[in-house]
């Protein structure tokens, strides 16, 4: 195929190729390979890390461009309807360490004293199924008699400041996820405060939890599904009235706690500038399809920021993914998005909350039009298509929605899958399910590492074939005996390039060949495939064994690193082990975890704590003269029964000094 051939018409190999050499992230054959090795060593590797509700996804994830996947455990997760088996992890592994890419594995749930051994069990066969790292929540894990696997600590852990972030590097973690909530100024602060070699991991795309990760009991304290045990029943999505201290509604059956999805394609440099090494997308319940665009857009960008770093940076797995489609993140699931607090200023009025509905919206592509007939007339701004899905808000401001049954031929008339409700004139339709879109997503992406060739003549009766791999630091040599030198009546270079390049069922492309054969010299196809196969089998064992695995960090932190701290309900610590842990650093008193100790719900009771500040969304903020619009005392009055029936009024008080709102659950006898 023409190197002159446009991108749109390439194959997925031509721009593997092309890629490869425009990041020029591969050498020559005629390159040293031990100089190419500390080169991409004093890079540091930036890493996209992609959720993965399977190995499925996760396959999915890595093909699209993840340098890491992170899945649940088989219990013990996040997020309980996305745990795993041990061999469908297992699978995953395979897959990704051979593009020296990572599985973690998250354990990050408060775990009781009756659940340690199981745990235990379960870490030792993660281990053995060759998992990178685990993400976890409760200290217990640093006290087991676990394998040498590396523990990164998880948001759960609620690392808000960057003297605890210091303390857990020290204890023994490789990696700290920080709060989402930290702009770049504070990012520098935790990344002067961590020791070396200690990795920073940041969320940049995906929903927002509005309190503090591993500070949220609304969901316990309503229902008894608690978020630290991976049960958390999203009450930050649910619809409330807000109402002041008489009981007045100021605001009716909104969504006031439900913010917008985050999205920082746009702050990927300046965050590794600031000391992240690991750019996280939230999603462990999202589809395929949700995940490979998602993860191809933030791929992209990511190269783009290595690419204009003047070799800062580097990719930290092997690989060139280019995908059949053009990654759009506006066009797959959202609720609007939000830098959130990034570059240290507050968000203005709106700027932060979906206050309509939890859903994703979609993007508008309609207006009503009017008139009468089966179907619903209209002016589209968009092309649609058969198997659409398009939504809108009725007359009482709820979100609904309808599929696409088909579209006129001229555009003006849609006709939905099923009845739906007649619409007024004007009203908006978005697009929230692009079918299109979704079958371009369905034809995947090619991911390929490039390789470069040499082929050589060691003597008259043997032949060499060296493969590097600078991605993954492999390099081998192969050799044939028994190939005695034959000249041929014509040139053979062509032949046996033509024969060398034959790469199309591996995950290999090529974009070196040096051949210092003799040009005329006959060398038998057969005998050409056979070094070809054999020099890739050996350099897929070469990378796996040189393949860099985190190992465990030793716990350092002094003693005393705790001294006269009094530990809360706050820091759910919800078995012996984990008690052991703190007590062992210097900690006093140690309060059980509110899921071991409930509330017996005569008495208020803190269920978050945001940065996010209902005052700031409506442009009341008490410390601008626009305060004085709301009264003092604010409450939300959930409008779901099943809350109702838990819980009284939920109370919002405002820390203006530290630009805090606090949710606390009154007792049911407070209405």
């Amino acid at each position: 195929m023409s190197r002159t051939q446009s991108p749109r018409t390439q194959s997925p190999q031509a721009k593997v190729e092309d890629s490869a050499r425009r990041l020029s992230n591969v050498v020559t054959a005629k390159d040293d390979s031990t100089s190419s090795k500390v080169k991409n060593a004093e890079m540091r590797p930036l890493q996209l890390l992609a959720p993965a509700r399977d190995a499925d996804t996760a396959i999915v994830a890595i093909d699209h461009g993840a340098d890491a996947v992170y899945m649940g455990a088989p219990s013990h997760g996040a997020r309980a309807a996305a745990a795993n088996s041990i061999e469908d992890i297992h699978r995953a592994c395979q897959y990704a360490h051979r593009y020296a890419a990572c599985v973690y594995v998250t354990v990050n749930t408060i775990i009781y004293d009756d659940e340690l051994d199981d745990v235990r069990r379960m870490v030792w066969d993660l281990y053995h199924a060759g998992v990178d790292a685990l993400i976890v929540q409760d200290m217990s894990l640093l006290r087991m008699d676990l394998p040498p696997i590396a523990l990164h600590a998880s948001t759960q852990c609620d690392i808000r400041t960057p003297q605890k972030a210091r303390f857990l590097a020290r204890a023994g973690f490789g990696q700290i996820v920080l709060p989402r909530e930290l702009s770049l100024d504070d990012i520098r602060r935790y990344a002067e405060e961590v020791p070396r070699g200690t990795s920073l991991e940041a969320f940049v795309h995906g929903a927002l939890c509005v309190c503090y990760s591993g500070d949220c009991r609304a969901s316990l304290v309503a229902g008894g599904r608690s978020a630290n045990r991976g049960c958390c029943a999203q009450m930050c999505r649910l619809p409330y009235d807000l109402v002041d201290a008489e009981g007045d509604v100021l605001v009716h059956g909104r969504h006031l706690l439900s913010l917008r999805d985050l999205n920082r394609m746009g702050d990927l440099a300046a965050m590794a500038d600031a000391g992240i090494s690991s750019f996280k997308i939230e999603g462990r319940l999202k589809s395929a399809s949700y995940v490979a665009n998602v993860t191809a857009a933030y791929s992209q960008a990511l190269d783009a920021v290595i690419a204009s770093s003047c070799g800062r940076y580097r990719r930290a797995s092997a690989g060139i993914s280019v995908p059949t489609f053009n990654p759009d993140v506006a066009r797959t699931f959202n609720r609007g998005f939000t830098r959130y607090f990034i570059d240290g200023t507050m968000p203005g009025k709106g700027e932060m909350a979906s206050w309509d509905t939890p859903k994703s919206v979609g993007v508008p592509v309609a207006r009503v039009v009017g008139g009468r007939g089966p179907g619903i007339r209209v002016h589209v701004d968009a092309a649609l298509a058969n198997g659409d899905g398009l939504g809108y808000f009725d007359s009482n401001r709820e979100y609904r929605g309808f599929r696409v049954n088909r579209v006129s031929a001229d555009l003006s008339t849609i006709f939905p899958a099923g009845a739906v409700e007649p619409l007024r004139v004007g009203t908006v339709l978005y697009r929230n399910y692009d079918k299109a879109f979704e079958d371009a997503l369905a034809r995947g992406a090619e991911r390929r590492i490039p390789i470069t060739m040499s082929l050589r003549r060691i003597d008259d009766n043997r032949i060499a074939l060296d493969v590097n791999d600078s991605g993954r630091s492999a390099s081998i040599t192969a050799v044939l005996d028994g190939v005695p030198s034959r000249q041929a009546r014509t040139p053979q270079d062509v032949v046996r390039a033509s024969i060398l390049t034959r790469l199309g069922d591996t995950i290999y492309t090529l974009v070196g060949l040096e051949d210092t054969i003799k040009p005329d010299e006959f060398v038998p196809a057969k005998t050409l495939t056979t070094l070809r196969r054999q020099a890739l089998e050996m350099l897929d064992r070469d990378a796996a064994v040189v393949r860099t695995i985190e190992s465990r960090h030793a716990d350092t932190a002094a003693a005393d690193a705790l001294a006269g701290r009094d530990l809360t309900f706050h820091d759910n610590v919800a078995n012996a082990q984990a008690r052991d842990f703190y007590m062992a650093h210097g900690a006093a008193k140690i309060a059980p975890a509110m899921e071991v100790d409930k509330p017996d719900g005569t008495r208020p009771v803190r269920v978050m704590t945001c940065r996010y500040c209902l005052r700031r969304e409506m442009g009341a903020c008490l410390r601008t003269p626009q305060g004085a619009q709301l009264p003092n005392r604010l409450y939300l009055r959930p409008i779901s029964e099943t809350v109702s029936a838990s819980v009284g009024l939920l109370r919002l008080t405002f820390d203006c000094a530290a630009c805090r709102m606090h949710v606390d659950a009154m007792p049911k006898s407070e209405r």
